[in-house]
Formats: C-alpha cells, structure tokens, sequence
C-alpha cells in the first residue's frame, strides 16, 4: 500500500504543477482549451490520486475501477493544454 500512496502522491505532485502551468499560461493566453485542461487536470488529480489515496487507507478496492478514468483525464488535460498553447490568443 505504500507504494500505492507513493504513485498517488508522485502523480498529484506532477499535476499541481501542471494546473500551476494552466493558471500561468491562463494569464497570457485566452481560449476554451486552457481552462477545459485546468478542469481536466483538477479531475484526475481527484479520480487517480483521490482513489489511489482511498485505497492506500484501506477503501473497498472496487474504488480502484475509478483511477483509470482519472488517467484518462490526465492525458485529455494534456492534450487540451497542448491545443490551447497551440491555437491560442492572446488578451486584448
């Protein structure tokens, strides 16, 4: 279980970077895709680590059905972040 909790916390100390990243970029760009990767990105820090943490302190493990959707968010807040940089505009 303790590697569990570690994977948990490794992967919501990635993404508290990555929304660090949105909230910078959301000062310098406008679009849909910024934010759809901040509400993206908040989700699956959430589903994965919040689920993996659930485990790792003793949760029923059919908890552990939902980490993969948190997964999949993370790659669609990457992908949306990528999009938004890429077709973006700036303020003003």
């Amino acid at each position: 279980m303790l590697a569990v909790w570690q994977t948990a916390v490794q992967y919501h100390a990635w993404h508290a970077l990555a929304l660090l990243s949105v909230g910078v970029a959301g000062f310098h760009l406008e679009g849909i895709w910024i934010r759809a990767a901040g509400w993206l990105f908040f989700a699956g820090v959430v589903l994965f680590s919040g689920s993996l943490y659930a485990l790792a302190l003793g949760a029923p493990r059919a908890l552990g059905a939902v980490t993969p959707a948190g997964g999949a968010m993370f790659v669609l807040g990457w992908i949306a972040f990528a999009t938004g940089v890429i077709y973006a505009r700036t303020p003003g």
